[in-house]
């Protein structure tokens, strides 16, 4: 699988946000992608008007402009939106279209991000349930920026048959963050013989100031042993890398860590 790592700017407009997805969908079809994988917020970053922005998934325009898309690129792609709750909150969710345009999955942001001076769930109301969805011929499991601190996620991707899993984020800057995202995306791909392909955001120079997360950049693709395969580094980038999906059993082959789980003891 050729996987599109799309390191975008996001724009407090979904107009000019939609602009920058068909850019990036276009750049990664021509080096041959089949997948693409956009930040958490695609579609508004955060200190937005996050309730005026959100729509349904099934009906809204922004939703509708990424099937159209996918569609037109032939490639496959999950990018972050906002839907609304029933609590008068919004949810924060990866969306998923085959390369046919076709919706297949929708993952609502389990961990909000209520930490480091930062209280998300006063906007966003979470999700219940883990998500894996079939992209570009393989299971692929979705998480959202925070997530990737609880492994216990991760685990239940992988254990539900993910060989990759999408990581959408806007990993807000601060001492010792960016340490924390490398460690944490290498350690889930190690823990569980996966593939991460993991998305964040940059900061829109063109956008008014903001004490909300416009991330760090950083995205990358590490293998099932831990490799990093690609790192986008802080500025905007479309980088397309193989993902040998193969190299998961390869792996499983001789470090069969998760075969070897407790499942008595732990459950």
């Amino acid at each position: 699988m050729r996987v599109a790592l799309c390191q975008i700017p996001v724009n407090p407009s979904p107009d000019v946000n939609h602009k920058r997805v068909e850019e990036a969908l276009r750049e990664a079809a021509s080096a041959g992608a089949d997948l693409a994988v956009l930040p958490e917020a695609t579609q508004a970053r955060f200190g937005s008007d996050l309730r005026a922005i959100a729509e349904p998934v099934s009906s809204g325009a922004f939703c509708r402009g990424l099937s159209e898309l996918a569609r037109e690129t032939n490639v496959a792609l999950v990018a972050g939106v906002f839907e609304p709750a029933p609590d008068g909150r919004v949810y924060n969710t990866a969306v998923a279209y085959d390369r046919r345009g076709t919706l297949v999955a929708a993952y609502r942001k389990l961990h909000l991000y209520d930490a480091l001076g930062v209280r998300e769930s006063e906007e966003v109301a979470p999700g219940d349930t883990p998500v894996t969805c079939e992209l570009a011929g393989a299971t692929v499991g979705l998480e959202i920026c925070y997530d990737v601190r609880f492994p216990e996620l991760s685990r239940a991707l992988a254990i539900g048959g993910a060989r990759l899993i999408t990581v959408s984020a806007a990993w807000a800057s601060g001492l010792f963050k960016e340490e924390h995202w490398v460690t944490l995306l290498r350690a889930r791909a190690i823990e569980n013989t996966v593939w991460i392909a993991a998305s964040g955001q940059v900061p829109d120079p063109g956008a008014p100031p903001t004490r909300a997360p416009t991330g760090v950049g950083r995205s990358m693709l590490i293998d099932p042993l831990g490799v990093v395969r690609a790192d986008l580094g802080p500025s905007p980038a479309v980088v397309v890398a193989e993902a040998d999906l193969s190299l998961v059993d390869t792996v499983r082959e001789t470090l069969p860590s998760l075969a070897n789980r407790r499942d008595d003891v732990f459950g």
